[in-house]
Order: structure tokens, then C-alpha cells, then sequence
């Protein structure tokens, strides 16, 4: 596939199809949060069980408030110290969202990236974006275009792989808040522990 510009890789977003497209860390692989169909295209391109939920990104609180059940003091902490940032979190988001992107406890992980081109993605093609990782399930994810699956680059529909290129290292840290200014940590990454005690208590998941 050729290179899309932001347009075009929008215009297919809206449409129903399939992207790749830089973050803030690595190379997502993703669709219209609400898009099952897409979703499930996402989930057999990578190898990965439908089960498993994608985590999903926003471009700002508008983009938040649009997807989520609901918006706890404790969230809207976060989203002050956080965001934009790789800090993700559960959220309980509204049921209207497809099974691919929710837990059985109606969840979904998302953040708000600070990378430009993810979040004008979002703001032109969400609310919210399916952000999985550009690579087969199994492999490593990748920053570098240059390593791009081929697979994964024929199978979707758009991929914008212009500058600003993703900066790698760790993904993003994965959080669940626990109410009352308590909060657990789930997956290691980007964020560390150190910057999340000055706000929150951290317990045991």
C-alpha cells in the first residue's frame, strides 16, 4: 500500500475501514471505536482473540465525555495531571460501543495521546479510535515505518506513516481507578509509579 495523507486516512476511517497510524509510542493499527465490523477485521489481521478488548484513544475531555458512562472525580484528576499523555485508564463506557472494545464489566482503556496527527484522527474520524498495535500478534511492535508488517499494511485501508514519527520506548502505563483517590496499576509502562504516588494511593490490582 501507499502512504495516505491525513485525508485520506480520515476519509477511510469514516467509512468504516481499517488504518495504521503513528502514537505517541509506537504504530497503532486502528478504526472508529464504534465500528464492530472493523473491529473484527482489526482482531483477524493481528491473530488476536475478539475477546481480548482493544484500548482506545481520544483527542480531548469532549472526546472522553462523548464515549464514557460515566466521569468520577478521580478521572477527571487524572485527565488534569495526565493528559495528553501514555497514561491509560478503565473507564465504564457507554453501551453502544461494541463488545471489541469493552470488558465484561462494560470498561474500556483509553487515553488521550499527545501525539498531533493521533488526536486530529480522532477529532475528524471519532470520537474515539481502536489503537492497537501495528503488528501480528506475538511479534514486536514497532516506531520505526520501515518495519511496518507488509501483511498488516495490505490488509488495511489507509496508513499514514508521514512525520511526526512515533518516539517508542514503553507503551503506555495501564491503570484502573479504585474510587477515593486510590488507584492500581495493571501494566507497567511509560508512566511511572513515582509520578502516579503524587496524586494517587496505589494499591494492589
Amino acid at each position: 500500500m501507499q502512504g495516505s495523507d491525513l485525508d485520506a486516512t480520515a476519509a477511510a476511517l469514516l467509512r468504516g475501514g481499517v488504518a495504521i497510524y503513528p502514537t505517541e509510542t509506537l504504530y497503532a493499527l486502528g478504526c472508529a471505536a464504534h465500528e464492530a465490523a472493523a473491529c473484527a477485521r482489526i482482531a483477524a489481521l493481528k491473530g488476536r482473540p475478539e475477546a481480548k478488548p482493544f484500548p482506545l484513544l481520544v483527542a480531548d475531555m469532549d472526546g472522553l465525555a462523548a464515549i464514557a458512562a460515566e466521569l468520577p472525580p478521580d478521572l477527571l484528576l487524572l485527565a488534569e495531571h495526565f493528559w495528553p499523555g501514555p497514561l491509560s485508564v478503565l473507564v465504564r463506557t457507554k453501551a453502544h460501543l461494541p463488545r471489541q472494545v469493552r470488558d465484561a464489566e462494560g470498561f474500556s482503556s483509553v487515553r488521550v495521546s499527545p501525539h498531533e496527527t493521533a488526536r486530529l484522527l480522532c477529532r475528524r474520524a471519532g470520537p474515539a479510535l481502536v489503537a492497537t498495535s501495528a503488528n501480528r500478534s506475538g511479534l514486536p511492535a514497532t516506531a520505526d515505518p520501515d518495519q511496518l508488517d507488509p501483511a498488516l499494511l495490505a490488509g488495511a485501508d489507509a496508513a499514514l506513516i508521514s512525520a511526526p514519527w512515533p518516539t517508542g520506548g514503553a507503551p503506555s502505563t495501564l491503570i484502573r481507578l479504585l474510587g477515593g483517590g486510590r488507584a492500581a496499576i495493571l501494566r507497567a509502562g511509560a508512566v511511572p509509579a513515582g509520578a502516579l504516588v503524587e496524586i494517587f494511593t496505589l494499591t494492589e490490582p
